[in-house]
């Protein structure tokens, strides 16, 4: 699901009450989205040691698209040729951000690279504040962050790179979120199918030539569709049914407990057991997320995962 299709649908949103029950179905359906994506990428990480993060990245991306392309079927719409360009960017923006994303999960556990990542969003979000409460958000980042990086030899120090990896995916998602805008402008709900596409021609090349003909192991096609669907078809769609019963502001306040649902899924799938001072980071990154959220002037656009 792309950022326009977000702001796009909660606009069109009906603002009357709704009943108890359909908000709740659509809180669940939104919490089982978060937990299918975090648990594709624990699928995703299993498979490092045979295909690497490269080669994980290249199935996400490719059976993702293929599965997008097959069920939207977006070359029944015709477009301007001459918006391609944006939607490269935003194609190019998604495989990069993913591949990064990945990388960083090699030398990280998946809850601090999620926590890390959401620091990208965040600093789009609050980029053009000029109010004293925004500082509040900012040193709830901040606090998580020197948390997860303390000084010296610390048992809870974090691999550099691997943090580095995980605030470029970061960019990257700002960069997704700007480009995403411009690209559903133009090509609408087709710009998921299209962009996921782009980037898997990005992805797969790369994958290829990391891990080789292991890449096409019969045995590997199963969680390869795995992390697809858990990754990208099925979050997807279920996100897109909690956006169109849901508030903007409550959407992304859900949306903030996502490192926290990685963190879970590390914890239960990679035994990726966490100190409680890096659980203490997660939370505050989590706190500045929702606090952004809940006290911008006009709705925000709420950073969904690709």
């Amino acid at each position: 699901m792309t950022l326009p299709e977000v702001t796009s649908i909660t606009a069109r949103m009906p603002r009357s009450r709704t009943s108890l029950a359909p908000v709740l179905l659509a809180v669940g359906v939104l919490l089982i989205a978060m937990a299918s994506y975090q648990c594709g990428a624990a699928i995703a990480k299993m498979l490092f040691p045979v295909v690497g993060a490269q080669g994980a990245t290249a199935y996400r991306l490719v059976l993702g698209a293929l599965i997008l392309l097959l069920v939207r079927r977006p070359w029944r719409t015709r477009h301007a040729a001459s918006n391609r360009r944006v939607l490269w960017g935003y194609g190019v923006s998604i495989g990069v951000m993913n591949l990064v994303f990945y990388l960083a999960l090699q030398r990280i556990p998946l809850g601090i690279a999620v926590a890390v990542e959401f620091t990208g969003p965040l600093a789009l979000a609050l980029f053009h504040s000029r109010r004293w409460l925004d500082v509040v958000w900012i040193g709830l980042v901040v606090i998580g962050l020197l948390l997860l990086l303390p000084p010296g030899n610390a048992p809870t120090r974090l691999d550099p790179v691997g943090v580095g990896y995980a605030l470029a995916a970061g960019i990257g998602w700002a960069c997704y979120i700007v480009l995403g805008q411009k690209a559903g402008a133009v090509y609408g709900t087709d710009a998921v199918a299209w962009g996921t596409t782009v980037a898997a021609l990005v992805a797969f090349p790369i994958g290829l030539a990391h891990a080789g003909h292991a890449l096409f192991a019969p045995g590997l096609l199963l969680p390869a569709l795995g992390i697809a669907i858990l990754s990208s078809a099925l979050p997807y769609t279920l996100e897109m049914m909690a956006m169109t019963r849901l508030p903007t502001r409550t959407f992304g306040t859900l949306l903030s407990l996502e490192p926290a649902f990685a963190a879970m899924a590390g914890m239960i799938f990679l035994s990726e057991h966490l100190s409680w001072l890096q659980w203490f980071a997660i939370v505050a990154i989590i706190a500045a997320s929702a606090g952004t959220v809940l006290t911008a002037r006009k709705p925000v656009s709420e950073p969904v995962m690709p």
